[in-house]
């Protein structure tokens, strides 16, 4: 546990950051290809999200951490919301407070993970959508994890590339990265949020959950029937050791060739073993 002087000194050096930036205007995210942006609204909460192609619904869950947006996919080893869309029903949505998307809802101290699971979940309500399939970059892994846990009966397949998770040796990597790059932003444009409230939600999101996948437990993980795909990367912020653990403790895992982004060559088939199985575990009455 990150020790009280050390985050005080942190908390104190995000606010200072925040006093002493100058006033910043986001430019507005263009979408993916001709998609038009919609919105999902539900008392104080606002979802911007997309659509693209047609067929059985895929909920694409961008990476970039709590920064996460649709926009961010054109960075990413490769667009779903193109290289999917002519077998798939494709949405994606900015992230709930990400600084630089166009969803906005209260500071969930308490419930940092359901918060942002609630969202998913209702934006495919709000579509008419049950059951579904979800792939999901960096963040999405704990994501995808915890729709999992939440929705069982309605999530029939998962894809996780460069899953995030848990290292000893970077035990405080997402707390210390968030309360530099993502809190000061978020308190600059939010002035209802206080640095000490995105303390207390990154302590609950990080810090309380230290281990594995933050999400889930390991338990979980082995007793999950749903069959997952998952393609590891290996750096700090993606542990190698953590994804290929969770492809070890599932039962319906399968797993990608390691590395699969570089050389660059390797996406395509990375892609095209994506589009397998996801034919593979679409429901025959789709």
């Amino acid at each position: 546990m990150m020790d009280r002087l050390r985050r005080q000194i942190l908390k104190t050096g995000a606010a200072a950051t925040v006093m002493a930036a100058a006033p910043r205007v986001f430019a507005q995210q263009t979408g993916q290809g001709d998609a038009a942006p919609s919105f999902y609204e539900e008392g104080n909460v606002r979802i911007r999200y997309e659509e693209a192609g047609s067929g059985f619904p895929l909920l694409v869950i961008p990476g970039g951490g709590l920064n996460s947006t649709i926009a961010g996919l054109a960075t990413h080893p490769f667009n779903p919301m193109e290289e999917l869309s002519d077998e798939h029903r494709c949405i994606a949505a900015d992230l709930r407070n990400g600084n630089r998307g166009q969803s906005s809802g209260p500071l969930e101290v308490d419930r940092p993970w359901d918060s942002h699971t609630d969202d998913h979940l209702r934006v495919m309500d709000h579509l008419g959508i049950d059951k579904f399939m979800v792939l999901g970059f960096c963040i999405a892994g704990p994501f995808i994890w915890n729709l999992l846990r939440r929705a069982p009966d309605r999530v029939v397949a998962a894809v996780l590339a460069q899953p995030s998770g848990w290292s000893a040796e970077t035990p405080t990597l997402f707390y210390d990265s968030n309360m530099q790059g993502w809190g000061p932003d978020l308190v600059q444009r939010r002035p209802e949020i206080t640095m000490d409230m995105v303390d207390a939600f990154l302590t609950k999101m990080y810090l309380d959950n230290q281990g594995f996948v933050f999400t889930v437990t390991r338990d979980f993980v082995r007793q999950c029937q749903t069959p997952v795909l998952i393609l590891p990367d290996d750096i700090p912020a993606h542990p190698y050791a953590v994804a290929m653990e969770t492809a070890m403790l599932a039962p319906k895992s399968e797993l990608s060739m390691f590395p699969w982004k570089q050389p660059s060559e390797r996406i395509p088939l990375a892609v095209r073993q994506i589009r397998s199985f996801l034919r593979a575990h679409r429901p025959a009455s789709a």
